[in-house]
């Protein structure tokens, strides 16, 4: 199964679906995301991602079902916290009773300067690794794996090159 997914075959990938499709929404999505609309989206993405993979998939003596458990927990999590991050903006924008299309503080934009003047200077001072890890992930939005991507590692690789990076962030900001 494992070969003729990897050699494109898209019967084998229906298949796939159908022997662990709901076991992976029951079991690693479901009680990561509050809505079925987000978990089918995120059950969605995560078939999507293994079909785009399969080819760094590696039989060893292992069912393919914690690959995809884990590609599935890892879209969850990520979908969740883009989830929970919009819900507070859109609760906190209306517990301040401040119109959305409120006129901008005359002094916003020297803030808004300033705080990329500081985020850049300690961006610099950082491991240039790091640097990069932080600005792909957090100021251009770019997912887990397209981040590993361009930095040319695995994704677990560069989960822990953002954990790194984040704390030394931490401790250089401000400069």
């Amino acid at each position: 199964m494992i070969r003729r997914l990897q050699q494109g075959d898209r019967d084998a990938f229906a298949t796939l679906y159908g022997w662990y499709g709901v076991l992976i929404y029951r079991q690693a999505i479901v009680p990561r995301l509050p809505t079925p609309e987000l978990a089918e989206d995120c059950l969605r993405d995560t078939f999507r991602t293994a079909l785009e993979k399969i080819g760094t998939f590696r039989l060893e003596n292992r069912s393919i079902f914690f690959w995809l458990r884990r590609i599935a927990v890892n879209k969850a999590m990520d979908v969740h916290r883009r989830h929970k991050r919009d819900r507070a903006l859109a609760e906190a924008v209306k517990a301040d009773g401040a119109p959305v299309a409120s006129t901008p503080r005359p002094d916003r934009g020297l803030e808004v300067e300033d705080t990329k003047r500081l985020v850049d200077l300690s961006l610099s001072r950082l491991n240039p690794r790091y640097a990069k890890a932080l600005r792909l992930r957090l100021i251009e939005d770019r997912s887990r794996d397209e981040c590993a991507a361009a930095m040319g590692v695995t994704v677990g690789n560069f989960d822990v090159i953002l954990h790194r990076a984040t704390k030394a962030f931490r401790q250089a900001y401000p400069p």
